[in-house]
């Protein structure tokens, strides 16, 4: 072999012991990753881990799903906005774990991870199953670099209820430690710009729940004088009749209030648990969320 052949042949053979060295290098943590601590005395489970994810990558992929969804919603005019054709009912109880995708109790409408400013999701064991805790709520001096992480799906209207009866909901727990003025639980749509919006939170640091509809310029709240941030697990279930608004808690019918018949809730947004995206004043959640759902028809 010449010495050209040679120096040839060296230089290839660093390219390729550099180029596999580079492709077997370790990630950084996952944004959705198993806690190592169970909220009850019980091993943690099992689980494939995740397909880790660096914060570079979390934020490109954050802006990229919005964009996505923002195309989504633009590729239907305002007037063409769909609303459920029949019943629909959605559950999500996280019991997969998180070596699958996570998906509704008939294995559809995805939800997915997303986190800014090191924002991660954890599983942790609520009884036989598992739910998702949110980032401890934070207080640095500047909120916009507050760690930020909430579940969101694509666009789907299906889960537009129209004036339908609607039922939604989750299972949460809370402690006075994760309390702010702004804590949402489950929502679809906005309450400004004339966009629409169903939501459950636990907003204010009384720990007080409260249900919302918004539509128009208006907004309607059913919130009772009860604190569910005692550090216990509370159902918190929302409830829309023909012309009521109704929030239950552990079961019982707390506060009624009404609505009008002809308030409409439709939206291309998509459905967020946990906060309302992961820009700065995103109404974080803290705390644990299991057992969400929703019923239209």
């Amino acid at each position: 072999m010449s010495r050209k052949r040679w120096w040839l042949a060296l230089v290839g053979s660093l390219v390729l012991v550099g180029a596999l060295a580079y492709s077997q290098r370790p990630s950084s943590a996952p944004v959705f990753a198993v806690s190592k601590h169970s909220t009850v005395p019980s091993s943690p489970p099992a689980f494939p881990p995740p397909a880790a994810e660096g914060r570079a990558q979390r934020q490109v992929s954050a802006r990229t799903g919005l964009l996505a969804n923002r195309l989504s919603a633009s590729s239907k005019p305002p007037g063409q906005i769909a609303v459920a054709s029949g019943p629909v009912t959605v559950r999500y109880d996280f019991d997969a774990g998180v070596g699958r995708p996570i998906t509704d109790h008939r294995g559809r409408r995805a939800l997915r991870p997303l986190g800014e400013n090191g924002g991660a999701l954890r599983l942790v064991r609520q009884g036989s199953g598992l739910a998702v805790s949110y980032p401890d709520r934070c207080r640095l001096a500047r909120p916009r670099d507050c760690p930020r992480a909430i579940l969101e799906g694509e666009r789907d209207d299906s889960l537009n209820p129209g004036t339908n009866r609607l039922r939604y909901g989750a299972s949460v727990r809370m402690t006075h430690a994760d309390l702010a003025d702004g804590a949402n639980v489950v929502q679809k749509g906005y309450s400004v710009g004339k966009v629409s919006q169903y939501k459950l939170q636990v907003d204010h640091r009384l720990g007080h729940p409260s249900c919302v509809l918004a539509g128009g310029d208006r907004i309607y709240r059913a919130e009772p004088s009860v604190d569910v941030a005692d550090g216990r697990w509370h159902n918190l279930e929302c409830t829309r009749t023909r012309d009521t608004l109704t929030l239950s808690v552990d079961g019982a019918s707390t506060v009624t209030v009404a609505v009008p018949v002809k308030l409409s809730i439709a939206n291309a947004e998509p459905l967020r648990v946990g906060g309302k995206g992961t820009s700065k004043s995103n109404d974080q959640f803290a705390g644990e969320i299991d057992n969400v759902f929703v019923m239209i028809g």
